[in-house]
């Protein structure tokens, strides 16, 4: 049986990285977003790519998008692009209610099967809309993942800082799957950006006395 996967904010970035991947794997890809022309190029020369226009924060189009796939055996949300002063309704709605009304819809398919992976990619940046949206998600998940705990769903959030690259970020999340009970997960090249940010500067040595 060919695996499906849903791929929302699959028109840039880390989404349509995600959703080349897999088709590139022979999963059969939808890959959504409202930018129709970024679709179109994340499904270029992949026919088992399928693209459809749809904004999730919409459950209409949620549903219409759900009511052609049928249970999906992998959903990932990849963030919305940056804006360059978000309010925080805008991001909230965005980057956290639109994707947990995804991960709702989707998630009773999964669960029926008993078996299903939910990727939740949250924001990056710093300002306080956008970490208390990324905060938001990563809460979210780890609620879902107790709540359905042992019943076949594997969660996975990621909250990589700016500048890690985003095949880095998608490889310990592809990693992190063989790990059960994994929920939040810290790329492997977050350490290196994070180590260097948050090192202090050593002192220079005060100059021997002369004798």
């Amino acid at each position: 049986m060919r695996r499906t996967a849903l791929v929302a904010g699959a028109a840039r970035g880390i989404g349509a990285l995600a959703a080349r991947r897999l088709a590139a794997a022979a999963w059969d890809v939808v890959a959504v977003d409202t930018d129709e022309d970024g679709l179109a190029a994340t499904a270029l020369r992949s026919p088992n790519t399928h693209v459809r226009a749809c904004d999730i924060t919409d459950p209409k189009d949620v549903a219409g998008v759900l009511g052609v796939t049928g249970a999906v055996h992998r959903l990932v949300i990849a963030p919305p692009p940056a804006a360059p002063e978000p309010s925080l309704d805008e991001v909230m709605r965005h980057a956290f209610l639109g994707p947990a009304g995804l991960v709702r819809a989707a998630l009773p398919g999964m669960l029926e099967r008993g078996a299903g992976e939910v990727i939740v990619i949250a924001p990056s940046g710093a300002s306080p809309a956008t970490a208390a949206a990324s905060a938001a998600a990563r809460a979210f998940v780890e609620a879902l993942a107790a709540e359905q705990r042992g019943r076949g769903v594997a969660f996975r959030c990621a909250s990589p800082p700016a500048g890690v690259p985003d095949r880095l970020v998608l490889d310990e999340i592809d990693r992190s799957l063989a790990r059960p009970g994994e929920v939040h997960v810290a790329p492997g090249g977050a350490a290196g950006p994070l180590r260097l940010a948050l090192r202090r500067p050593r002192r220079a040595r005060a100059s021997a006395p002369p004798r």
